[in-house]
């Protein structure tokens, strides 16, 4: 069978999750290929040519698949660059930042992180380790509870109320360590110092030992669409620490909304 083959095609295998692995199957064959035919493409996910014109049809349907000049011959779609779209800003963030957290990361000492807001969560997009950070824990494509990070305080601070309170009722408040903020209007406190002071802070509230504070990053149009975060071990970077190199940190966040057409 082909590495393409569903391996959805498993005893007690959803039929509906194994359509979806072959459809993106078809796609990854195009994307490669450039285009291909029916016949083709059944031959690569090793099923029935009526299954793979199946297929491709709901796929053109959507605009994710084209036919070619030559009928039969099938190549992506256009509706593709729109799904796209939706994260070419955060491609954007991490390729503006990449050099300024690898800066920032070697004068602070210790990891530096880019995070976005992902439903009720922040998501770390790119991460660079200062050369004194301890441990080897990779925060890329995990996502942490707002309340308990600096990054998810940050963004939560500049959203609108109403998006906010829409946020934490879906996330909750939930104690992670002893110090995590469990009460609405603490949180809410700390988030109204983050916006006065320019960047917001975590102290062993996600993790025994672990401190961290965010700065804001902004898009073209002034909006926070991440936050750029630095965190160490709570011995090391302690809360003066953290005071003393804050403006470092605010100073790279401006300068990532700036690379991102900030002009602010």
């Amino acid at each position: 069978m082909s590495n393409y083959a569903a391996e959805g095609a498993t005893a007690g295998g959803v039929n509906g999750v194994q359509s979806v692995d072959r459809a993106v199957s078809v796609l990854e064959i195009l994307a490669q290929r450039g285009e291909a035919g029916v016949s083709e493409v059944a031959a690569e996910i090793d099923v029935h040519k009526s299954t793979a014109f199946r297929l491709l049809g709901a796929l053109e349907a959507r605009g994710l698949v084209e036919q070619t000049a030559e009928r039969g011959k099938y190549r992506l779609g256009f509706g593709l660059v729109r799904l796209a779209g939706a994260v070419t800003g955060r491609l954007d963030i991490t390729q503006q930042g990449r050099v300024v957290c690898e800066r920032l990361s070697d004068r602070i000492g210790e990891t530096v992180n880019i995070a976005v807001l992902q439903e009720h969560y922040a998501v770390n997009l790119h991460q660079v380790r200062g050369p004194g950070a301890v441990g080897t824990h990779n925060w890329v494509g995990q996502l942490t509870p707002l309340h308990a990070t600096s990054s998810g305080k940050i963004l939560l601070a500049h959203l609108p109320p109403q998006a906010r309170t829409e946020v934490l009722t879906a996330s909750g408040l939930r104690k992670l360590t002893p110090h995590t903020l469990t009460v609405r209007s603490k949180l809410e406190q700390h988030l109204t110092e983050a916006l006065d002071r320019g960047y917001a802070v975590t102290l062993e509230e996600l993790e025994i030992g672990l401190h961290a504070m965010a700065a804001p990053i902004r898009s073209r149009d002034g909006e926070v669409v991440a936050a750029l975060s630095a965190s160490g071990p709570a011995y090391r970077f302690t809360e003066a620490r953290m005071r003393e190199l804050a403006p470092l940190l605010v100073e790279g966040a401006a300068e990532i909304s700036r690379r991102m057409g900030h002009l602010g």
